[in-house]
Formats: structure tokens, C-alpha cells, sequence
């Protein structure tokens, strides 16, 4: 087997297993989808949703592939989505909403709706580690953590005040334009410039949206008379809603220096370790 092949063969492979729990989400997604609106014991398909994805995250943390650290910023993405999903879901909104019934819900928002945005976390903080990430002129903490609360805050203020988005989307090309990834591939190291990897990611995201779309997970309202494929200009938003995920998980899992380097913390590395020794 040549070089290339290998090399595409390892990043595939290491991907699939980053992705792991948004992966398996969206099989649960299509195998569930003949449940439509019934109901089963008492319970309906959003219902036993909640169930796979809290028994997926049990397995992650039982079988190593997350610790609790990853798992503690991954909640709490999740509860920041839910936040963002019940004002985004309310009627007098309705930005997008869940065409099926439940009994565990908040509302609008059924309970398994937070996991979807916390397999973006787990993607992140597996990914450092698979591919052994570090970054170089990574911009400051304060600097990455106020562009990522304000499109946080943009996603729900759009609908009372001027939408500023593309304010962010400079703002984030100004401060990532010199940003490197650094990631290691069959004992190699290679380096990619950060904005063209979160636009990557975040056409993937779209393209997981529109098979969850596509399986009435959520539906948006021009959706409600068919199913068509997601406008593009969603990509833009998922963009930016990665950026609230990628500051978390960088903040908690790594430390950034003085000329803007982010390494891995050694607790994390000896965790990497420890799980190839077994």
C-alpha cells in the first residue's frame, strides 16, 4: 500500500472515530424514522432518541473514549444549545420546529435535541487527540471566547435587533487569517490554515442537517409541505456556531502561550497513553 493511499486511509478512519457520536446519532436517526408519530409504551420516537444518545455517552465515557473532563465542556455546550434552542423554537419565533411528538421535552424542545450540538464537542475533543492537534497563532482566549459569545448572542438578538452577522464573519477572518493547525498523520506533521478547516467542518455539519432534516428530527418551515435540501447559507451559521464549541474545548483541554501556541495538556497526553497501553 503506497504513501497516499495509506495517508487517506488513516484520516478517514481517525475522522470516523472523532465523529463517533454524531455518527451513530444519525443512524439511531434513520432507524427510528418508521416510528413516526406513534407512540410505544407510553413513549414516542423523540423520547427513545434521548435514551440512545444518553446510552451512546455512557459508552464513550465507560469504554475511554471521552473523559469526564471533555465531557463536563461538552455539557455545557449542550445547555447553551438548549437555551439557544427553546427561544429559537417558540412560537412567536419559530426559526425551525420538532413535527413529532414527545413526552421528555422543555417545551418546544425535545430532551435529545442538546446531544445533536454535543457531538460537535465530542468531534473536537476527540480530534485533538486522534490527530495529535496543535495550533499556531491561535488568537488570545478573550479575544476568541468574545467573537464566540457574540454569535451565540447574534443567533437569538437577530430577531429583535439588526443581525450582525456579518460583522462576525470578518471578525473571524481577522483574527484566524494567520491561525495554523498543526495535526501528526503516519509520523509525519502537517499544517493547514485554520478558517478553510472550519469552513470544511462546517459544510459537513450542513450535510449531517440535511439527513437529520431529511428523517424529521427538526424541520424548517418552508419543510413543512416536503422535505428539500437546506439553504446553503446555513453553512454560515453552523460556521459560527462552531466557533462557541472550539473555544471551549480549547480552553479547557489546552493551554495557549504568549506568541499564541496551543499544545494538549500533559493530563491529556498521558490519557492518550494510557488508552494505547491497554
Amino acid at each position: 500500500m503506497n504513501f497516499a493511499v495509506r495517508f487517506i486511509f488513516t484520516v478517514v478512519q481517525r475522522a470516523m472515530s472523532a465523529a463517533l457520536f454524531g455518527i451513530l446519532l444519525l443512524i439511531v436517526f434513520a432507524l427510528s424514522f418508521k416510528m413516526g408519530h406513534q407512540s410505544y409504551w407510553g413513549l414516542y420516537r423523540y423520547d427513545y432518541l434521548f435514551f440512545c444518545a444518553i446510552l451512546i455517552q455512557g459508552l464513550m465515557l465507560y469504554f475511554r473514549m471521552e473523559s469526564w473532563q471533555e465531557a463536563k465542556v461538552i455539557a455545557l455546550f449542550h445547555v447553551m444549545a438548549m437555551i439557544m434552542e427553546l427561544v429559537l423554537t417558540a412560537p412567536n419565533i419559530g426559526s425551525w420546529q420538532y413535527p413529532e411528538p414527545a413526552i421528555l421535552k422543555i417545551l418546544t424542545v425535545p430532551l435529545f435535541a442538546g446531544f445533536m450540538y454535543s457531538a460537535i464537542g465530542s468531534f473536537f475533543a476527540r480530534s485533538i487527540r486522534l490527530f495529535h492537534l496543535s495550533f499556531e497563532k491561535l488568537p488570545s482566549l478573550v479575544n476568541m471566547l468574545a467573537l464566540a459569545l457574540c454569535s451565540y448572542i447574534n443567533f437569538i438578538s437577530k430577531f429583535f435587533i439588526p443581525d450582525i452577522r456579518s460583522i462576525l464573519f470578518v471578525w473571524s477572518v481577522l483574527i484566524f487569517w494567520k491561525t495554523k493547525v498543526n495535526f501528526q498523520i503516519l509520523s509525519h506533521s502537517w499544517h493547514l490554515p485554520m478558517l478553510p478547516v472550519l469552513l470544511f467542518l462546517a459544510f459537513l455539519i450542513w450535510i449531517a442537517e440535511n439527513i437529520s432534516t431529511f428523517y424529521d428530527i427538526w424541520v424548517y418551515p418552508s419543510q413543512m409541505d416536503g422535505w428539500h435540501i437546506v439553504w446553503w447559507g446555513k453553512i454560515g451559521s453552523w460556521y459560527l456556531l462552531l466557533l462557541l464549541s472550539l473555544v471551549l474545548v480549547l480552553k479547557i483541554l489546552g493551554q495557549r502561550d504568549a506568541q499564541g501556541n496551543w499544545q494538549l495538556h500533559e493530563a491529556y497526553v498521558q490519557h492518550r497513553r494510557h488508552k494505547k497501553g491497554k
